[in-house]
């Protein structure tokens, strides 16, 4: 079967690249491959899960739409699954948000959402440019692309993201991040700065593909004054970091502050494709047809999402996240002590990044060693062979992701810790006699890391 796949797919493919494996049975965080072996899931369908696979909620949702006769494809028509869910789901928003916005469903995945955000501000400022972060990743096609930290052709003016272990302004902690807001306002103030007045500026509260790099809680708030500030609305995508990922429902709540704009995808669907854009009323400025998309009625979609939000929302595994993230966070810091290869781990509830890094590749005065992506890859395999499926991140694929379900337990988070480590120690221990010897030496000195 995977012979047959690496025959008939694109080169484009990437999970089956790094995770050859076939999943044939899924519950909760784990999955059971064809070859009857199981696996703990800390990718979670790149952080859709929410409440892991095949959870009875989701599936019940969905069994009851099946049985109903209900119309499964609906354009935008108004039906009650789709009043349920948009129900459901303003009654997560912040609340100044929702008391005054509109909500726009889109073609099913997540970049469709930005793409859709990003041709909204333009419509309603009548300005063009857009700003946007380093390091940032907002999807694939074209507009999003043009947006994230990866683009090529650029047409985006970018800022400099806060990113206290490998700071652009070589400072790192709160001095790097008013470093780079004061650029902000700097570039958007000075008339001679080549960046008009854009239509939008649109970031991540956390970056996930970018490295799990949370943005400061006061650099958010800082971003939301100098936005209003100029009338630039101010579009937060929270296509990974929603519904409880972070800690909070919505990752933005953490600084407080309210969006113009927020984009919605992964999770909101229950495992199912569904992206949406909530803005406030004022930018509400399409003109009918102005943005579709033919599966923007996923009917069934929408009722695995507010079977999901509704979950989430009810049994507070939010608040759970962030409680278990912030124990799982803490042990994983103890492994630096004890492996020289971690450079710095990161994270904001069930959204953790590993970066691994060549201690012995460092220059002098440089604050943070070179990344390592072949050790990182190394420590993706170890995991795989040991029954652990993590992805990888950052600006050189050198960071580990974890994104487990929102219902992990505390035993499966303690059996998810033990193969990470079990694996970065045989990784090490195959990447050469210097690093398991550094590695061997700073253990010996620090005692057991976990």
């Amino acid at each position: 079967m995977l012979r047959r796949q690496s025959q008939r797919e694109s080169a484009a493919r990437t999970y089956a690249r790094s995770l050859p494996i076939v999943p044939v049975r899924a519950r909760g965080l784990t999955i059971e491959g064809a070859d009857g072996r199981r696996y703990l899931d800390c990718l979670s369908g790149a952080g859709t899960l929410a409440l892991g696979h095949n959870h009875p909620v989701v599936l019940e949702a969905v069994k009851k739409v099946l049985d109903s006769g209900a119309p499964l494809h609906v354009l935008d028509l108004a039906t009650p699954l789709k009043d349920a869910f948009t129900s459901e789901l303003f009654a997560t928003l912040p609340g100044e948000l929702a008391d005054n916005a509109r909500i726009q469903f889109c073609g099913p995945a997540g970049t469709d959402a930005v793409e859709a955000a990003l041709k909204l501000v333009r419509t309603a400022t009548g300005r063009r440019g857009l700003l946007a972060f380093t390091g940032a990743y907002h999807g694939m096609t074209a507009g999003a692309l043009d947006a994230s930290g990866g683009a090529g052709d650029v047409r985006v003016t970018r800022l400099p993201y806060p990113y206290a272990y490998r700071c652009p302004f070589g400072v790192g902690g709160d001095r790097g991040a008013e470093l780079g807001a004061r650029w902000t306002e700097s570039l958007l103030d000075d008339p001679k700065s080549g960046v008009a007045l854009p239509a939008g500026m649109i970031v991540e509260a956390v970056q996930g593909e970018g490295g799990v790099i949370p943005a400061p809680d006061d650099w958010m708030r800082r971003m939301r004054r100098i936005t209003a500030d100029r009338s630039v609305p101010l579009v937060v995508d929270e296509v990974q970091t929603g519904v409880g990922r972070t800690g909070a429902f919505w990752a933005v709540e953490h600084s407080g502050i309210v969006p113009d704009v927020m984009v919605l995808s992964k999770a909101i669907g229950g495992s199912l494709p569904l992206a949406v854009v909530v803005y406030r009323a004022e930018l509400d400025a399409w003109e009918p047809g102005a943005h579709a998309g033919t599966f923007r009625g996923n009917q069934l979609a929408m009722a695995a999402g507010t079977a999901t939000l509704a979950y989430v929302r009810e049994n507070k595994l939010a608040e759970r996240a962030g409680t278990l993230g912030a124990r799982m966070l803490s042990q994983l810091q103890g492994l630096a002590s004890a492996h020289p290869c971690v450079g710095d781990v990161r994270g904001r509830g069930l959204m953790i990044g590993v970066e691994l890094v060549d201690p012995e590749a460092a220059a002098p005065g440089d604050p943070a060693p070179p990344a390592a992506p072949a050790l990182a890859l190394a420590v993706q395999q170890e995991c795989l062979a040991r029954g652990l499926i993590v992805e990888l991140g950052g600006r050189h694929s050198a960071v580990v992701r974890l994104l487990p379900p929102l219902t992990l337990t505390d035993e499966q988070a303690g059996a998810v810790l033990d193969r990470f480590a079990d694996a970065l120690a045989a990784a090490e221990r195959a990447a050469g006699p210097s690093v398991s010897s550094r590695a061997t030496a700073h253990r010996n000195a620090a005692g057991p890391s976990l």
